[in-house]
């Protein structure tokens, strides 16, 4: 089994849709026993909290229910209990890089460059409006297709 974790800065918009798309991805392909799967955060800022309501709105348009997951700080157990840590943008990268423990065995990376093979970030769609939303649901979906091609 393959264990995979999603990581933004707080946990309630790229993690969460790229982890939804991926779990939506996997169910469809019949292949839930082969992946496991989660999102976290670098900060505890909404620690407990459910994603951003435009990220359950973007995802639930496209018959995807994220609404159930709670957002989480990465943590050290992380870095072993997964083999891929797939990070949004560069600064997600270099805090994870930063307090990666000695004993990880995760493969810790850019989530488009592992995917797509481009050094781009997915943008944080926070501060903006619905659009930046559609943008980087529409992304992490491209990038999780390729994701589940790469990793069957």
């Amino acid at each position: 089994m393959t264990s995979i974790l999603f990581v933004c800065l707080g946990n309630i918009c790229r993690s969460p849709l790229a982890e939804g798309t991926f779990a939506h991805l996997v169910e469809e392909a019949g292949l839930q026993e082969k992946f496991s799967y989660d999102s976290a955060g670098n900060g505890a800022w909404y620690q407990g909290d459910p994603p951003d309501p435009r990220a359950m709105a973007i995802a639930a348009k496209n018959n995807i229910d994220i609404s159930r997951q709670k957002s989480r700080q990465i943590q050290q157990s992380d870095f072993t209990n997964f083999d891929l840590i797939l990070c949004m943008d560069q600064d997600n990268v270099r805090q994870v890089e930063r307090i990666c423990p000695e004993n990880s065995t995760a493969t810790i990376d850019l989530f488009l460059n592992y995917t797509l093979n481009t050094n781009a970030a997915v943008p944080d769609p926070y501060y903006g409006g619905d659009d930046g939303f559609e943008q980087v649901f529409a992304q992490v979906m491209r990038a999780n297709q390729a994701l589940l091609e790469k990793l069957k």
